[in-house]
């Protein structure tokens, strides 16, 4: 069927109108503020008068509710443009590791980063997914960014988790941690034995302020990711949330532009 001219400009502005009400849905949402909202400039400036504004404003609302399906999709969509601008400002620093804390290849080209907690247990199931990811690409870097937020012994594990990377233990400290189960204080000095880790050495450096200075920019880099809750994932191309597997992840690092230094 060929719209009439008038039908055209209808259906063009209502299609402008219905992603301006997604954005400042998505707006409000994640800043707790009333933007500025730009739908009557747009419907000025295409020269429509008020009976066809009523027109549009009912054609957008009809098809809101014949397709209520479009809303979250469409606000996923939002944020995730926003993450992928938020992570261009903080691209770099968030793809640069504490020293010590990666797991694969410390050289790798191709770089995912895992926001993780060792008190969840949807990270833990995620660990298998990323041994075959690094098993099956030698160029992965995978970039561990310690963001304990479930309790304070997951803040003490991780604390420990970067201790261990001090003395080159990381890797080994990590498995050892999420195999030994819950991150109770019998269980860390646990996984810290099983990583053959000088365990005093390990003690002082988890009370360091570099530590708690690495925790706290991790938090704000997740802050800024709009990140939740744990596990959460960064490739080059974009970003996940969830025990997502690791089909999706070799998804994610496999679109154009996934391959990212750092």
């Amino acid at each position: 069927m060929t719209l009439a001219p008038k039908q055209f400009r209808l259906a063009a502005v209502a299609v402008a109108i219905l992603a301006l009400l997604l954005g400042t849905v998505w707006y409000m949402t994640a800043n707790g503020a009333e933007p500025k909202s730009d739908a009557d400039d747009a419907v000025e400036a295409a020269g429509f008068d008020t009976k066809e504004r009523a027109a549009i404003e009912a054609l957008v609302r009809s098809y809101i509710l014949e397709h209520p399906e479009i809303l979250p999709e469409a606000i996923e969509r939002l944020r995730e443009k926003e993450s992928l601008a938020a992570m261009d400002a903080i691209r770099e620093d968030l793809f640069t590791p504490y020293p010590g804390a990666v797991l694969g290849n410390p050289r790798g080209e191709t770089v995912l980063v895992e926001f993780s907690d060792y008190a969840c247990g949807y990270c833990r199931r995620s660990v298998e997914a990323v041994e075959k990811l690094i098993a099956e690409d030698p160029d992965l870097k995978v970039v561990i960014r310690e963001f304990p937020i479930l309790s304070d012994d997951s803040v003490t594990a991780a604390k420990w988790a970067l201790a261990a990377a001090h003395q080159g233990k990381y890797e080994a400290f990590h498995h050892a941690m999420y195999a030994a189960g819950r991150p109770t204080l019998a269980n860390i000095e646990k996984a810290a034995k099983a990583a053959g880790l000088d365990v005093e050495m390990a003690r002082k450096a988890a009370a360091s302020p570099a530590i708690a200075a690495e925790i706290s920019a991790n938090r704000a880099f997740a802050n800024q990711l709009q990140f939740g809750g744990t596990p959460a994932w960064v490739t080059a191309s974009g970003t996940l949330e969830g025990a997502v597997g690791e089909d999706a992840l070799r998804k994610a690092l496999n679109e154009p532009g996934s391959a990212q230094g750092g």
